[in-house]
Formats: C-alpha cells, structure tokens, sequence
C-alpha cells in the first residue's frame, strides 16, 4: 500500500517540470513578439526621433527595475510566487492592449512600461519557483535551468520572426494582441498547473546573507553581466535600423537573425550546463567574453546577408552562456534569496538596456547605426577587467557540483 501511495510522485514531478517548460516557453513568446520590433514600432507608428527611441529604452528599463526589485523583496519574505506570476501575466496582457492601440509615445512611456514591467517579472519569478522546485525535489538545479532557458531561446527562435511577419503583414495591433494572447495562456497554466509554495514571514534579520567576499565578487559579476547584456541591447536596438537604413537590405533580415541567433542558443545553453561543472562558472563566462569581442568586431565589417547570418553563431555563444550560467551564479553567490538573486541578474538586463538606450540614440543621430557597435567593444573591455577580478568562490563552485 506505501509502494501504490508513492508510485505517482515522479509522474506528478514530471508533470509539474512540462507545466514550467510550457511557461518558460509562453513567457519567452510574450517579451520576443514585443522586444524586437519595439524600435521599429516607436519610429514608424509613434514616429519618435532616434533619440526619443533611446530615451523610451532607458525609461522603461528604470521603470522594470523598481517595479521587480519591489516583487523580488516581498516574494523572497512571504509571498506566493505563483499567485504574484498569474498576477503580473494579467498586467502584461493589459500592457499589450495599451501598445496595441495607444500611440501617445508619453502614455506608453509611463503607463504602458509600468504595466510592461509587471508582464516581464514573471519570468524572473518563475525562475526562482523552479529553483525552489527543484531543490524540494532532488532536481539537478543547474541543467533544469539551463533547459528552462533553452525554452526561453526557443521562443526567440519563433518570435522575432513572427513579430516581423505580424507587424509587416497585418500590423503592430495584431502583434501586440497576439503578445497578450501569449501572456492569458501564460496565467492559466500558472493558475492551474505549478505548483504553489507559501512561506511564512521571516524575521528582518533571518534572509539569508552572501559572505563579504560573495557579496565583491557578486558586485562584479553585476557589473560585467549589465555590460554584456548592455551590448545586446545596443544591438537589439540598433541593429534593425542599421540593416534597414544603412546596409539598405530586406526589413526581415532582422527577425532572422534575431531568430537564428536564439536557435543556436538552445544548444549552447545545454552545453554550458553540462559543463558547468567541470569547467564553473567563471571559465564559461569568459569564453562567452571571447564570443561577443568577436561577434562585435565582425558586426562592425560585415556587409553581406550570408556572412551576417554567419554572425550568429558567435552571438549564440555569447548570449547563450550569459542567459543560461549568469543567473545560476548569483544564485550561488546568494543563497536563500533566490527571487532577489534572480531578479538581480534580471535587472542586469535592465541596466544593460538603459546604458544602451541612452546611448544608442544619441550616438546614432550624431553620428550613424555603424557607430554604436564600436560602443560595445568599449563595453566587452569593462567585461573584461570585472570577469578577471572576479575569484573562483568556493561555495559557487560546489553549488554547480
């Protein structure tokens, strides 16, 4: 009678891990139908000067900064991860229904990026539940969140085209719609299929501290991840203005490579987390440098779509290692605060994007698009000096293991 109470536990788990597959899947559709096409959309539709697209970045980066570190604090004390994720999937779809149909670029500025950062959240949050899932049931946390962010690739691979396709043939309306369709189903597997792990309140003093010497390196690997997702948002920014409007070739070629880049991350993610521990942390990330100042430096001399397409591969690697290894290495660096670790790594995006919107604007309306790449070289070398200086820590080192 033990034997048959017990029997369905590892069918369940199963079940549980393919219910945050899917959301990691949904989550990934949500942000790659919006993301890739949003400067396309401010220039076009709001028709915003480059400098207010810039401008639109940086804000909406501060704005998703506030919004999540608030959401990571009281999630991390005594929330419930899976009501606060259903929660801010709804905001995101009324988000979505804002761009749809609102061109006022100071309207989405404000109240369609406030409810945005909620839609966002949820991401980071599912990522901390599936860490706490997976340390709760024996679960390998390394390769389940690299596989998790295999699926967040593989929204990007299926996204960024579609979003050209949606907002090319049938309009910015029928792409934002189709976002916020992404995010309602997102909810109700949520609502229906994760699992759900109140906490009581704990004391001020009882979360969990990194030791001193974490907390510097933890420092620097911030610094470093928002230079290296810096670059990435120049690029996002920028890119499909440069392929448009300075090497004058087809408007699609930017799903593409958007999309190419996100399939040749799948695979990257796995085997980084395979190799995470033989190798650490630290090793990939530094292989990961090496990609992107190659991938940057052939930004800046490719003309032609077969060599752009070519690119990928280094642009693979090196956003394919930061995405799956980064958000697991502050996880180390922090232990039982796993929703203010991964938000913190979220919100190394963030920084990168209001770095890059800041700039990419800016240096494009002074200058040109083929100027914002040498930019991120500048960015790579900051990478650099931070990933030396950082030491191998121990207790980062034996978590991967």
């Amino acid at each position: 009678m033990h034997a048959d109470s017990t029997a369905p536990r590892p069918r369940a788990s199963s079940f549980t891990s393919a219910a945050f597959l899917l959301v990691a899947f949904l989550t990934g559709i949500a942000g790659a139908l919006q993301t890739p096409t949003l400067s396309l959309f401010l220039s076009e539709e709001v028709h915003a000067r480059p400098a207010m697209v810039g401008f639109f970045f940086t804000g909406s980066a501060v704005i998703g900064i506030l919004v999540s570190q608030f959401l990571a604090g009281h999630s991390d004390r005594r929330g419930d991860r899976k009501s606060l994720i259903v929660v801010c999937c709804l905001l995101g779809v009324l988000a979505c229904l804002l761009f749809a149909w609102n061109r006022n670029y100071f309207v989405l500025l404000f109240a369609g990026v406030f409810l945005s950062s909620f839609g966002s959240t949820a991401n980071p949050q599912m990522f901390a539940l599936a860490r706490e899932h997976a340390e709760q049931t024996g679960r390998e946390a390394v390769m389940f969140s690299s596989i998790l962010r295999a699926q967040v690739s593989l929204a990007w691979v299926v996204g960024p085209p579609l979003a050209y396709a949606l907002a090319l043939g049938f309009g910015f309306t029928a792409m934002y719609l189709n976002a916020a369709a992404a995010f309602v189903v997102c909810a109700l597997v949520v609502r229906l299929f994760l699992p759900s792990m109140r906490k009581a309140p704990l004391a001020a003093g009882a979360v969990a501290e990194a030791p001193r010497r974490n907390r510097r390196d933890a420092l620097l690997l911030f610094i470093a991840c928002t230079m290296m997702w810096g670059t990435n948002s120049l690029y996002i920014i920028n890119m499909p203005l440069y392929i448009i409007h300075e090497l004058h070739l087809p408007e699609k070629l930017a799903g593409v490579m958007m999309g190419t880049a996100a399939g040749l991350e799948i695979p990257t993610m796995l085997i980084a987390g395979y190799y995470a521990r033989r190798f650490g942390k630290r090793f990939l990330l530094r292989v990961a440098l090496a990609s992107g100042l190659l991938f940057y430096t052939g930004m800046l001399t490719a003309r032609h779509t077969a060599l752009l397409l070519a690119l990928q591969v280094l642009n693979a690697v090196y956003i394919g290692i930061l995405a799956g290894i980064g958000m697991l290495y502050f996880q180390d660096l922090m232990p039982g605060q796993a929703g203010a670790a991964t938000t913190l790594y979220t919100n190394t995006t963030r920084v990168g994007w209001i770095i890059a919107g800041s700039l990419a604007g800016v240096v494009a309306e002074i200058w040109n698009y083929h100027t914002v790449f040498w930019i991120a070289l500048v960015m790579i070398a900051v990478t650099a000096w931070c990933l030396w200086a950082i030491r191998e820590v121990q207790g980062a080192v034996s978590a991967s293991r």
